[in-house]
């Protein structure tokens, strides 16, 4: 039989409830949807190992608390071309499709809240080129399965433009593996040019660069990837029109949210018009928080809803 035992750190945060034990059966097999273009630079199998799985962030009285699993290890990394990408819209997704296979979250952070340094140094993470972990921009979470005979932690972290994305897995020996498949091309682009693929296949794009605070309509200074490869393919097909839909999370009133969006669509005209694209090729709308792309209930759900995306609208 194959068990889970609580360290004394994470006796010390009382989570006698959330980690039980591992019995011979195992929970259905896990499938998990990654970005296109995610491609596996790492897998690693110990049969019968012992995984210290974070389950707290660390603090300078405890470090960081864990669970010590004892089971069949499993540890796969993965990298995905993810110029516009956040971490949170990588993360989010997964987390979603875990909590839609029965999986309880147990813990999850982001660099700072996690412990930075001291968090990421104090977990294991897979030696590079095959994972990389950017101290200021990861993501952590772990999870439990349904009937607890399994666990696992997500680390999701960039550098530059490569996302970085590590799964590390524990449950009985002879389980099935986790099955990875990508998401459709219209979800999150994998580069700026294929903002073009994308309005011409599906016909909207979302501008992933495009990253609003709460409240927020502001592009900011810099040079944007998406909207760039949009200016050049309207210059380049005169004949094209395009509408920018801006979107909210669901944070207060349907009409401030409605007119927050139109805001956050007319910043991208604005851009875009500021660098040569005629006025008649381009229009803004906003639709609020009645088009999410993932759940208001996380953070990184809200994050990933407050987005603009290009809509082509030409018939020529």
């Amino acid at each position: 039989m194959t068990s889970i035992t609580r360290s004394r750190a994470s006796a010390r945060v009382g989570l006698c409830a959330v980690l039980i034990a591992i019995v011979g059966s195992s929970a259905s097999a896990l499938d998990l949807a990654l970005p296109p273009g995610a491609r596996v630079t790492a897998e690693r199998v110990t049969p019968s190992g012992r995984y210290l799985l974070p389950i707290g962030a660390w603090s300078e009285e405890k470090g960081v608390p864990t669970a010590a699993l004892d089971g069949e290890v499993r540890r796969t990394a993965w990298r995905i071309n993810g110029v516009g990408i956040t971490t949170g819209q990588v993360k989010g997704p997964i987390r979603g499709q875990l909590m839609e296979a029965g999986y309880d979250i147990i813990f999850e952070c982001a660099a700072r809240s996690c412990g930075g340094f001291d968090f990421r140094f104090g977990t294991e993470v897979l030696l590079a080129p095959n994972m990389y972990v950017d101290l200021t921009d990861y993501r952590f979470l772990s999870a439990k399965a349904p009937d607890a005979t399994q666990a696992l932690s997500l680390l999701v972290s960039r550098d530059s433009e490569t996302v970085f994305v590590q799964v590390i897995e524990v449950g009985p020996a002879g389980r099935s593996a986790i099955a990875t498949s990508t998401q459709p091309s219209g979800v999150v682009p994998t580069s700026a040019g294929d903002i073009v693929a994308q309005l011409e296949s599906v016909g909207h794009a979302v501008l992933a660069d495009l990253d609003f605070a709460s409240g927020s309509a502001a592009l900011g200074d810099d040079s944007l990837s998406s909207l760039d490869a949009v200016v050049a393919y309207l210059i380049a097909n005169p004949a094209r029109q395009i509408t920018f839909v801006g979107h909210t999370d669901a944070t207060g009133s349907l009409a401030a949210n409605v007119a927050l969006s139109r805001r956050r669509a007319e910043s991208a005209q604005a851009y875009v018009i500021a660098r040569g694209v005629p006025a008649s090729q381009v229009s803004a709308d906003g639709v609020g928080y009645l088009s999410p792309r993932s759940s208001n209930l996380t953070p990184e759900g809200r994050e990933a809803n407050r987005r603009v995306e290009a809509v082509l609208i030409s018939v020529q």
